[in-house]
């Protein structure tokens, strides 16, 4: 649905984040005068209010039936479909759509390029935008990442390329993509997808439904190779012998070796596919990739993810709070093998086996892990047996300060004190950013210089 289209609909906004300010802009923008309702939290309805916009009625309560009173609602990715209120208004005939998707429908310039993975997409989009741009290409970095589409509707000239991440909230809105990049696939987000299979169902939309010209996916992944892929989509594997792959830390197009990933500042094995996935993705886009492989020793890592805030006392701190699934604080622990760690983990629960975690302690035990959280209970009861007999220190901790206290008197003087929480933020925290500026302030490192993301917007 295109923005002109709202025009004259009884049209909402529910949740007022970033996604949301920019669908009021965007309308305001092209439909100054078109009556809309915003359905926001208290603290949000104050600087609504200050706009004195005639058109404008704020509501800071929402039911299934104040959403039925309206046509289409432009919805945060963040609220799930499939519950209360929202599904029960669907069934009054309310349409849904959020502000990826405007952004989508409006004709524009310039390919799209869009991620997604269970984790890397952040990564990889960035990486891809560098590489791009090395080649002299104008390109937006957008999306999920952290600057919502909407906010680049107008942006002249337009970019030649678009690398877009996309999360499984947004993966169903996408249209007319030229290049469809799927890292991986494991359990995540089910309290907004509410099973595992419709997780992987929507966020495979991207190739299912999104019709993409090129596919580029990770031959490792059972579920993307047994993918459906439609008649019209051209596949190009990454992490395959033929294509892009690893070998050891050396990246390897078919049987020509390219590039020492060592010299890429982005560490770990899963970071590296994700590299080649962003060079399967250049090849995918007609570009010499082999001759661009060199640009990524340029790239500057994002922050949050597998972050080193520095040394301290001889302590090296990881800020790795993007981390939200079991599976990626295992991926952090195995960026440090042969070093002393101490792992942060525990957050919101959403009801994910902690069982691959403990395996992994089980057969590679680190100096201490430190629970915290909502989460944190569980995942201590789950490892307690295993820290039987001394084999490494297991505690509970109550707040980030008293974790990382506890930490950094487990290592002494040597080793790295890594916050990998394999679970969400919230509540406690408005976000991953929130709680990694907390870890950083509270292991000694100033919050306000690790948390901007570098080439966002359009060069």
């Amino acid at each position: 649905m295109r923005i002109s289209e709202l025009e004259g609909k009884r049209v909402a906004i529910w949740g007022y984040g970033r996604e949301g300010r920019s669908a009021l802009a965007a309308l305001r923008w092209r439909l100054p005068s078109q009556p809309v309702t915003v359905f926001c939290s208290h603290d949000e309805a104050e600087p609504l209010r200050e706009m004195q916009d005639p058109a404008l009625r704020i509501e800071t309560s929402v039911s299934a039936e104040q959403l039925a009173a309206h046509e289409v609602v432009i919805k945060s990715p963040g609220i799930s479909p499939y519950t209360s209120p929202a599904a029960d208004a669907a069934l009054e005939g309310v349409r849904y759509i959020g502000a990826s998707g405007l952004w989508f429908a409006e004709p524009r310039a310039g390919k799209r390029v869009c991620m997604t993975g269970s984790k890397g997409k952040s990564t990889t989009t960035a990486l891809v935008a560098h590489l791009l741009r090395a080649s002299g290409a104008r390109t937006a970095l957008a999306g999920n990442i952290g600057l919502p589409l909407l906010e680049l509707l107008d942006v002249q000239p337009p970019p030649e390329y678009w690398a877009i991440e996309l999360s499984s909230y947004q993966t169903g809105e996408a249209r007319e993509v030229d290049v469809a990049v799927v890292l991986n696939l494991f359990p995540e987000h089910l309290d907004w997808h509410g099973t595992e299979a419709r997780y992987y169902e929507d966020k495979l939309k991207l190739v299912t439904q999104a019709a993409p010209r090129i596919a580029v996916l990770n031959a490792g992944d059972p579920r993307l190779v047994e993918l459906d892929v439609p008649a019209d989509t051209r596949v190009l594997w990454f992490n395959h012998a033929d294509g892009w792959h690893l070998r050891e830390a050396m990246v390897y197009r078919g049987e020509q070796p390219v590039l020492d990933a060592r010299h890429v500042p982005v560490p770990g094995r899963h970071n590296r596919l994700n590299l080649c996935a962003a060079l399967a993705t250049l090849e995918a886009l007609g570009l010499d990739a082999v001759a661009l492989a060199a640009e990524a020793a340029s790239f500057r890592p994002l922050p949050h993810r597998l972050q080193s805030l520095g040394l301290r006392h001889g302590i090296e701190s990881v800020n790795d709070s993007i981390s939200t699934t079991p599976q990626s604080a295992i991926a952090a622990l195995d960026c440090y093998r042969g070093r002393r760690v101490a792992i942060l983990v525990g957050g919101y629960d959403r009801g994910l086996d902690w069982g691959v975690f403990a395996e992994r302690i089980a057969a590679e035990p680190v100096a201490a892990v430190i629970t915290m959280g909502q989460n944190g209970p569980r995942v201590f009861e789950k490892l307690k047996p295993l820290a039987l007999g001394n084999k490494f220190f297991l505690a509970e901790a109550e707040e980030m300060e008293h974790a990382v206290k506890l930490g950094l008197q487990v290592l002494g003087h040597d080793g790295v004190l890594l916050l990998s929480p394999g679970a969400p933020s919230f509540p406690r925290y408005r976000d991953y950013a929130e709680r990694g500026r907390h870890f950083a302030k509270a292991a000694g490192f100033d919050p306000d210089l690790i948390s901007a993301i570098p080439g966002l917007g359009v060069a």
